[in-house]
Parts: C-alpha cells; sequence; structure tokens
C-alpha cells in the first residue's frame, strides 16, 4: 500500500463523516470517524508507514471537524460505554469471549486517540 492510498482513505471517510452528521447528529459521525475509522486506521499505522506518516494529518483533520468540547464530551462517552463493555466481557461466561490482553489492547488504542485528539500542540516527530 502507498501513502496514496492511505491518505485517500482518510478523507473518504471524513467526508462520509460530514454526511452522516448532518443526516444523524454528531455523536453518529463522532461513532463512526473516532470510535472506528481513527481507532482503525491507529492500529494500522503501528505496522504500515504509510498510514503512519497520515495519521497526524487524519487527527488534524478530526480535530478541525469537531470543537474542542464535543472531542471531550464525545470521547468520555466512548470512555464510559468502553469501560462499560469491557466489565460485561470480564464478567460474562461466554463461549468465544475477548481475552484479557484483547481488552487492555482496546483501551491502550483509545487511550492513544484520546492523546492525539485532546493534546494541546500536535507534534510530528
Amino acid at each position: 500500500m502507498n501513502a496514496g492510498k492511505a491518505h485517500k482513505i482518510w478523507i473518504e471517510q471524513c467526508e462520509a463523516a460530514q454526511t452522516i452528521k448532518a443526516r444523524f447528529g454528531l455523536t453518529a459521525a463522532f461513532d463512526y470517524l473516532v470510535g472506528e475509522k481513527l481507532m482503525s486506521f491507529t492500529s494500522t499505522a503501528s505496522s504500515h508507514p504509510d498510514f503512519a506518516r497520515e495519521l497526524p494529518r487524519f487527527v488534524s483533520e478530526v480535530r478541525r471537524m469537531f470543537a474542542p468540547d464535543e472531542i471531550g464530551a464525545q470521547l468520555a462517552q466512548i470512555e464510559r460505554s468502553q469501560n462499560e463493555r469491557n466489565v460485561d466481557v470480564l464478567e460474562e461466561d461466554d463461549l468465544l469471549p475477548e481475552s484479557p490482553a484483547a481488552v487492555a489492547e482496546c483501551v491502550q488504542q483509545f487511550m492513544r486517540v484520546k492523546e492525539l485528539l485532546t493534546a494541546p500542540m500536535l507534534g510530528t516527530s
């Protein structure tokens, strides 16, 4: 994969989020763009340099699309939902439960995204 493809992916996702926001509201758009797409992009960036190079631009665009107070409130909601889900996963007697390691990785990934979206300044190092 090349950087152009990674760039095109997040551009299309941001455009889709704008449509979602107009049709279904802020929460739906934020859940789609941050809760799904940015989380996935961040995970992919850890092993694909093209995605890693595009990550600061993607984060910058998300920060442009949503006001800081919107970002804070929506991240808090995602975090609450994630914590409730994680407690449920660890307490359930599912036949195929999510492993504690997978839960921990998901939490760690969310914290990276949260830090990127709430940092006073974005760095590129």
